[in-house]
């Protein structure tokens, strides 16, 4: 049995039905966090802090694991139901209750509809 070495980050892509987004999961002796990256915004666990985001306009869906069942994964979050929302995620249509992989399509459709209006103002210059 190999001995994990800490701290521990890890990266990779994930793929959903509205594009790609970064899986996150950081580890260290006594904790952990995880989160998934799109393009407009984050769909993590409890250690964000939705305020700091909204101070900054940042879209943010926090979901929250618990000691028996820790968010350690960005595959955990999947499931996972969103318990926060920053102001800019609420605009992208992301709700308390939604899973986070509607959290994260949400802001991939968001993704979308934001390049496709700049591509249209590109065009016109």
């Amino acid at each position: 049995m190999e001995i994990e070495q800490y701290p521990v980050g890890e990266q990779r892509k994930m793929y959903f039905a509205e594009g790609e987004a970064l899986g996150h999961s950081h580890r260290w002796l006594g904790g952990q966090y995880c989160s998934i990256t799109t393009s407009v915004g984050v769909v993590g666990c409890g250690i964000y802090d939705v305020g700091v985001a909204d101070e900054f306009g940042m879209a943010f869906a926090l979901a929250k694991g618990s000691p028996g069942c820790p968010l350690v994964q960005p595959e955990d979050l999947l499931e996972a139901r969103i318990v926060k929302i920053s102001k800019k995620a609420r605009e992208m249509g992301i709700v308390e209750g939604m899973t986070g992989r509607s959290a994260v399509e949400s802001m991939l459709v968001y993704a979308k509809r934001s390049e496709s209006r700049f591509d249209g103002l590109l065009g016109e210059m």
